[in-house]
């Protein structure tokens, strides 16, 4: 290690030290410091990428996380650069997994159904009929969580029944309207 890194790491060493025992001052020089530094290594180790800085994000708030875990009787460089290289790598990780499951399209082909999409239309005077013609719980339940939109607690105290009573209810009531509306 040369001078230079040699200075730089004591340095760091000490102000995160200063850090654990409460130092905001001393943490913000030091992350000022090492945002560039983890920059260059991201970048030397991932490549000139889009996504560099998210990584770089990423490596400073692990080092937020777990500076904790720091112990300043040691070299302070191997412990960031091992921070750093854990963080390059599941980003590496990341990256492939999502490449893994995308593909890449250049041109959208048009497509055409042999029958026209959501043909079947409702009306609100059939949806009215089918509403009338649910049990009474059922169709309070459609009635105050989807005509007046109130939220479970306001229907369960406007209804008296409970919230999961009425989750049933409803549940039911869409079960019941699938069936006399058809698909």
């Amino acid at each position: 290690m040369n001078t230079s890194h040699h200075d730089d790491s004591a340095r760091w060493s000490g102000w995160l030290a200063a850090a654990q025992q409460g130092d905001g001052a001393a943490y913000g020089r030091l992350l000022a410091e090492l945002a560039p530094v983890a920059r260059r290594m991201a970048v030397k180790a991932w490549g000139r990428n889009e996504d560099v800085e998210d990584v770089v994000q990423d490596i400073l708030l692990t080092l937020h996380t777990i500076r904790h875990t720091y112990d300043s009787s040691r070299p302070f460089l191997p412990w960031f650069a091992a921070i750093v290289d854990h963080r390059v790598k599941d980003a590496l990780r990341k990256r492939r997994r999502h490449q893994g499951r995308e593909t890449a399209i250049d041109e959208i082909p048009e497509t055409f159904l042999a029958r026209p999409a959501n043909t079947k239309t409702t009306d609100a005077m059939d949806l009215r009929k089918a509403v009338a013609k649910l049990p009474p719980g059922q169709r309070q339940a459609v009635e105050l969580l989807k005509l007046q939109e109130m939220s479970l607690n306001e229907a369960s105290t406007a209804s008296g029944q409970s919230v999961a009573a009425l989750k049933v209810a409803m549940h039911r009531a869409v079960k019941t309207l699938k069936g006399l509306l058809g698909p």
